[in-house]
């Protein structure tokens, strides 16, 4: 599936006609088009742990249409670690993460709204697209969508050690 397909059904599997707040870990594309989703009432948050990348991003936003979000602060992105998820803008209608990590991160689960959404790849070679929702009553139900193959979601250090 090209890259085009791919993010089109991770922005359909967020739901986000009724999210209004969202993380995007690891791309700085994907937190734009959230953000001109959501519109200026709405609060997309980025976040990179490569410094470089979210530089990239700033550039690339400003020459976007989404570009007045930035500069009005309803688009946000950040150097962190994708892991920890972004805990300042908590709770989340929609959490993407853009990399598979090992298994899912309670952080991430712990900065969702009830009724939010976390979609995640996990695994290491065999990696399955899971769909996290919180329900209301605060319980979490975790489901596979896709067999999938997504970089691996680690710390700075890792990625320019092993790649």
């Amino acid at each position: 599936m090209c890259t085009c397909c791919i993010n089109y059904c991770l922005l359909k599997l967020m739901y986000l006609m009724y999210s209004k707040r969202g993380i995007w870990i690891g791309s700085g594309y994907l937190t734009a088009c959230f953000g001109l989703m959501v519109g200026s009432e709405g609060h997309a948050v980025g976040v990179e742990h490569i410094p470089e990348l979210v530089a990239s991003s700033f550039r690339n936003i400003e020459n976007s249409a989404a570009a007045l979000l930035l500069k009005e602060g309803s688009l946000q992105v950040h150097v962190g670690d994708g892991r920890l998820g972004w805990p300042d803008f908590a709770p989340y209608d929609a959490i993407h993460v853009g990399a598979a990590a090992q298994e899912i991160p309670q952080s991430l689960i712990d900065q969702l709204k009830p009724g939010g959404r976390l979609v995640i790849p996990v695994g290491n070679i065999f990696q399955d697209l899971k769909i996290v929702d919180k329900k209301l009553d605060g319980t979490v139900t975790v489901r596979n969508e896709a067999s999938v193959r997504f970089v691996p979601l680690t710390s700075r250090e890792a990625q320019l050690r092993d790649y």
